[in-house]
């Protein structure tokens, strides 16, 4: 049974002898910590009996210490073995004086902070080899054994990644589409080729804006859950219980994630697609009175489908780029709050600059291979 911290003063041979009792803890102090201060305020000789006392932690300890002072004597204390060497390391730890912290200027600090973000990009570059060992490890056993998909959740995230966001991603396409159509019919006009806007607005949207808008709004909206789901569950220590129990997070998280955005993204691509040479169509039909007729037979004719085929070969990669940074994002959190909004914040921004260094990349591809 816990009982408060107390003491009794009494004397002895012209010392003040002060015996203690209970549990001298964090939970048992209360204010005893205070009234013996306050008694030993008088500056006389001290004998210290702690034999009487149940229970003694660094918090009990410093307050017997602080409340002797300078007076106490190790040959004046009475108490067991372990509550003399408590006393021993907390008296040692109140007599060390903190270290002033030395923050470097200059160009030493430059050159630090060159020096860590160096560091840091090695060992973001590390942990990135290690989480795609992990995927492929995991993505090698369930085409050994199809019975380890799990289908409920790879379906369940088929609806939010992609059914969810047809609606968001068909707006922006389609105010895209438009504002192309716009900027095309004003310049080509004073050229006296307006009918070529036709051709500006099929390559644009079904080359580029289609994946391209599409795959950053897949980093906004897919990428920063995938870190946040990913994370709270890191943080809650769930992804530990899950090892325990002998269930691999790679296959229960982050597989059925991939499976989804590579399923759904060519589907967005071709809404998208569609909503672009809509708001386009709609712009030159107002502004410049092309027929919608004259608008898809031109598109047909002049534009072809290799455009768009072009476009969707981006599909899978822009996929697999945002499902990978943003389940990877997830399983790098910490246990702290601060370092989920981190992560979340470093999936959205890496996946965005990844989408558009890609898009780069196969516009050079396609500009060597001609097509």
């Amino acid at each position: 049974m816990a009982l408060p911290a107390d003491f009794t003063l009494t004397e002895q041979d012209g010392r003040l002898a002060v015996v203690l009792s209970g549990d001298w803890t964090a939970r048992g102090l209360f204010d005893a910590g205070l009234r013996l201060s306050d008694a030993l305020s008088a500056p006389r000789e001290l004998e210290l009996d702690l034999t009487g006392v149940n229970r003694c932690d660094t918090a009990g300890a410093y307050a017997i210490l602080r409340s002797a002072g300078d007076r106490l004597k190790p040959e004046n204390v009475k108490a067991r073995r372990e509550v003399v060497r408590l006393l021993e390391l907390v008296a040692a730890a109140i007599q060390v004086e903190p270290e002033p912290t030395v923050r470097p200027g200059g160009f030493h600090a430059l050159l630090e902070r060159i020096g860590r973000g160096v560091f840091g990009l090695l060992s973001d570059g590390y942990n990135t080899m290690v989480f795609l060992g992990h995927l492929l490890v995991a993505l090698g056993r369930c085409i050994a054994d199809p019975r380890r998909i799990r289908w409920a959740p790879v379906v369940a995230l088929c609806e939010r990644a992609g059914l969810d966001a047809m609606p968001i991603v068909a707006t922006t396409t389609f105010f895209i589409g438009a504002v192309v159509a716009l900027l095309g019919a004003n310049m080509l006009t004073d050229f006296g080729a307006q009918v070529y806007s036709v051709e500006l607005i099929g390559i644009s949207v079904m080359r580029e804006f289609n994946i391209l808008i599409t795959a950053i709004l897949l980093a906004g909206r897919s990428a920063s859950s995938f870190a946040a789901e990913i994370g709270s569950m890191k943080m809650n220590q769930e992804i530990d219980a899950m090892q325990v129990m002998g269930v691999d997070p790679y296959e229960a998280l982050v597989l059925p994630r991939f499976a989804a955005l590579l399923l759904t993204i060519p589907l967005l691509t071709f809404v998208a697609t569609v909503a672009g040479l809509a708001g386009g169509m709609l712009v030159v039909w107002v502004v410049l009175d092309l027929s919608p007729t004259f608008f898809l037979q031109r598109i047909v004719d002049y534009v072809g489908a290799t455009h768009f085929w072009i476009g969707l070969s981006k599909a899978p990669v822009m996929a697999a780029v945002v499902a990978a940074i943003g389940c990877r994002q997830g399983m790098e959190v910490g246990n702290d709050v601060e370092s989920l909004g981190r992560r979340v914040t470093a999936a959205v921004v890496h996946a965005i600059f990844a989408i558009i260094l890609i898009d780069a990349a196969f516009a050079l591809v396609y500009m060597e291979l001609d097509i």
